[in-house]
């Protein structure tokens, strides 16, 4: 069996073949541009495979995942400069005649980590992952299924309180100003402090006030959904970061409810190398295929 993965985001695509045990044949990156340009690089990129039985594709947002909705496969409402109402699966489509299986790029991932967790024999049928880069989103998956049917989850955008010395930042989210993405995005850092997220020590307050932030969303998740894990991923974050949550989160819980070692319940992704989506979507495809 020949599995395709498409990871597109906002900046890079990443394409890949792989086999029904998740192992990466071949892959593939190049930049966003134009959907025109980008989606035809996609196509070029499988079209060398022709004995592909099945494509995942996680896609950076707003999409329409409504299947019975006349723009189901679109990107709809986006920033990302040109690519607002286009038409993802269908060009896709078009040209690759295999099942294809859509979903968000937090999706993806999320689908990875929980895929990733049964391969290494662990209890989770619940994830709650986010994604800290760029922008912030987030996916769940419960019991092999993705919460969320008149839309995706957008628990990037919700509203967290405010850290009493961050109370003059106004936030960079275009939409809501100091929403989570708005305050805890990689960008940010550069808003608040002049530097890249690289440049600015570990032991900088600006990672205090971010740890907060996203204790709060943990919280939030950890209330609203009791999930077995959380997992935390993209460029913004690291194990001395996630340590800084870990304590807040412990702070602002306070014992209420019991939750597993901080350790295994807050966690980095278990698929190395940035590849939790691109075993998502190879899952993901299998999964379409058998329907």
């Amino acid at each position: 069996m020949l599995l395709g993965s498409v990871e597109a985001g906002g900046t890079k695509f990443v394409c890949a073949v792989g086999d029904e045990d998740y192992r990466v044949q071949t892959k593939t990156t190049f930049k966003t541009t134009s959907p025109e340009e980008t989606l035809a690089k996609t196509i070029a990129f499988f079209a060398q495979f022709p004995e592909l039985d099945a494509l995942g594709i996680a896609s950076f947002g707003p999409i329409e995942i409504r299947r019975n909705d006349p723009k189901y496969g679109y990107v709809t409402k986006t920033p990302k400069p040109n690519w607002s109402d286009t038409d993802f699966v269908g060009t896709i489509s078009k040209a690759i005649k295999v099942p294809i299986a859509w979903t968000t790029d937090v999706n993806g991932s999320a689908y990875g980590e929980y895929t990733a967790a049964t391969l290494f024999n662990e209890k989770n049928d619940s994830i709650v992952y986010y994604t800290v880069g760029t922008g912030v989103g987030a996916g769940i998956v419960v019991d092999g299924e993705f919460l969320g049917t008149t839309g995706h989850p957008e628990m990037g955008h919700v509203r967290v309180k405010r850290h009493p010395d961050d109370l003059t930042f106004a936030g960079i989210c275009p939409y809501h100003g100091d929403c989570l993405e708005g305050l805890v995005a990689g960008p940010t850092f550069e808003a608040r402090t002049g530097k890249k997220g690289q440049d600015v020590k570990s032991d900088d307050h600006v990672w205090d006030i971010m740890a907060y932030y996203l204790a709060q969303a943990a919280l939030q998740a950890t209330l609203t959904l009791r999930p077995d894990k959380i997992v935390f991923g993209g460029g913004v974050m690291s194990e001395t970061f996630l340590a800084k949550v870990r304590t807040q989160f412990a702070e602002l819980l306070n014992d209420y409810i019991e939750v597993k070692d901080l350790n295994e319940y807050l966690t980095l992704p278990v698929v190395k190398d940035n590849g939790s989506a691109t075993m998502g979507n190879f899952a993901l495809a299998m999964k379409e295929l058998s329907k």
